[in-house]
């Protein structure tokens, strides 16, 4: 299988390099890019499995790029903060972000969210699970598709894994850690209302909140008549 590729978008070379050194170094083929504009373009051109992504770039910032990325693609991205403010986390979360890391970070450690992300996507894509069938919604993890009464809806990488976790384990209330243990495949540094970000999300797109029910002070529970 050839390389997975892996674009890393920030304007400060030093962590660019420093990145890409410790991404090639796990064996990955890594792709640069010093601001927004040239990191869209080279997000449309070359296709990457992965994203990393600086949220401060000059002229169109992360946020902007996120923002077109996901008018486009489904590809996973983590997102690179420098503020610890909450509102930056919640923000990239809710424009489009799979995961996020704030600066300073370890190298080890994003390197350890990326190959989790990836194993993650790539486990998915080779299981041989059957069509998840309710009343309303479809689910079809071979080809990662979602319909809500037979019309398709596009979610992105983790909503889709966040959704299909929730539908396997129908009537059963998952609490937020088991979400981000099971979904996010990795012990999680950051806070747990990434998965609330994220279930908003899926609701919106479902058109329905009935779907995916809130048990308070426990978790979520997938609910649908088979």
């Amino acid at each position: 299988m050839s390389a997975r590729k892996i674009l890393v978008i920030d304007d400060e070379q030093n962590i660019v390099e420093l990145v890409a050194a410790y991404l090639r170094k796990e064996g990955y083929q890594v792709y640069t890019a010093t601001d927004g504009t040239s990191g869209l373009k080279a997000a449309r051109s070359i296709r990457p499995d992965l994203i990393v992504l600086d949220i401060m770039l000059p002229g169109m910032d992360g946020l902007d790029v996120l923002t077109q990325l996901r008018r486009e693609s489904s590809v996973y991205v983590i997102l690179l903060t420098a503020r610890s403010d909450e509102t930056d986390k919640i923000v990239g979360l809710t424009v489009g972000a799979d995961d996020y890391v704030t600066k300073p970070f370890s190298p080890r450690e994003l390197v350890a969210r990326v190959k989790a992300a990836l194993r993650r996507i790539q486990s998915s894509a080779g299981a041989d699970s059957g069509m998840l069938v309710f009343r309303h919604l479809r689910i079809d993890p071979a080809s990662r598709q979602v319909w809500v009464d037979e019309q398709p809806v596009s979610l992105t990488t983790i909503e889709f894994d966040l959704l299909r976790t929730l539908a396997e384990h129908y009537g059963m209330v998952l609490s937020r850690e088991q979400l981000l243990e099971q979904v996010w495949g990795y012990d999680f540094y950051g806070e747990e209302r990434v998965v609330d970000v994220h279930i908003g999300h899926i609701r919106r797109k479902l058109g329905d909140e009935r779907f995916i029910v809130t048990v308070r002070g426990v978790g979520y529970r997938f609910e649908d008549e088979k």
